[in-house]
């Protein structure tokens, strides 16, 4: 009991030193480090610089790529470093070990070097492509323009006559309208005269375009008024080329 109780401490202690975290790498030890360093920044005055954190500058220079949400995140945080630094392309060669005049060069920086362009490439076109889609967007038509512009229909009241001797003529048509137009009936009733040939849309001063609207969606034709005071206000009256159909 003695033995195993003296013994206890011993094991504890050997486990803890087995799990303490190595320490972090020198700043000169990092290809981005290195080049902060060179530049006498510190990693709070390089952080304003690239509109970073600090925390996030450390962890780019200590190869702490888990730190951040994703790995494209950590991509786009050196770019953004690299650039803030002012890092030539000749440099970073340099850092890398890719200066021509050693042998042996590291494959590992290599390949950061790599991952760097390739990086800096995606994220162009990420960037150009949606602009260069928007440059090429067709610019939407007068028509779309004025029809996003007019009242919505329920805004419009319209009057329907029967222009004919048939009956129910201006009932099945407001019917029409009211329904999937979607317009506010007012009056519905026989005209004063009952000879109408052709169905239109009839429209006071400055009503042109909700009248339009209308008549191209009844498939007729439109007509000014000489007066008129509610430009909200539409008249249909029923032909013989529809009340017969």
């Amino acid at each position: 009991m003695r033995g195993s109780a003296a013994e206890t401490p011993r094991l504890t202690a050997s486990h803890l030193e087995v799990v303490v975290p190595p320490a972090a790498p020198a700043p000169e030890t990092s290809p981005l480090g290195a080049a902060r360093v060179r530049r006498r920044l510190t990693v709070e005055e390089a952080a304003v610089r690239a509109g970073l954190a600090p925390e996030e500058i450390r962890s780019l220079e200590e190869s702490r790529i888990y730190r951040f949400p994703s790995v494209n995140d950590a991509i786009a945080a050196t770019i953004v470093y690299a650039q803030a630094l002012g890092i030539t392309g000749r440099e970073a060669r340099g850092l890398a070990g890719l200066d021509g005049g050693r042998s042996g060069f590291r494959w590992r920086r290599l390949a950061a070097v790599v991952a760097f362009l390739a990086a800096a490439g995606v994220l162009g076109w990420f960037v150009a492509v949606p602009q260069l889609r928007d440059a090429v967007k067709p610019a939407p038509s007068a028509a779309a323009q004025a029809e996003r512009q007019l009242p919505p229909p329920w805004e419009i009241r319209v009057d329907v006559f029967n222009g004919t001797e048939l009956p129910n003529a201006a009932t099945v048509m407001a019917n029409e309208i009211a329904g999937p137009l979607a317009y506010r009936l007012g009056t519905v009733e026989n005209a004063e005269r009952l000879d109408y040939v052709q169905t239109r849309v009839y429209y006071p001063p400055g009503s042109h375009d909700i009248a339009k609207r209308l008549a191209d969606d009844l498939g007729v034709q439109t007509t000014a008024l000489p007066t008129g005071d509610d430009a909200n206000r539409l008249v249909v009256i029923v032909g013989l080329d529809r009340a017969s159909g």
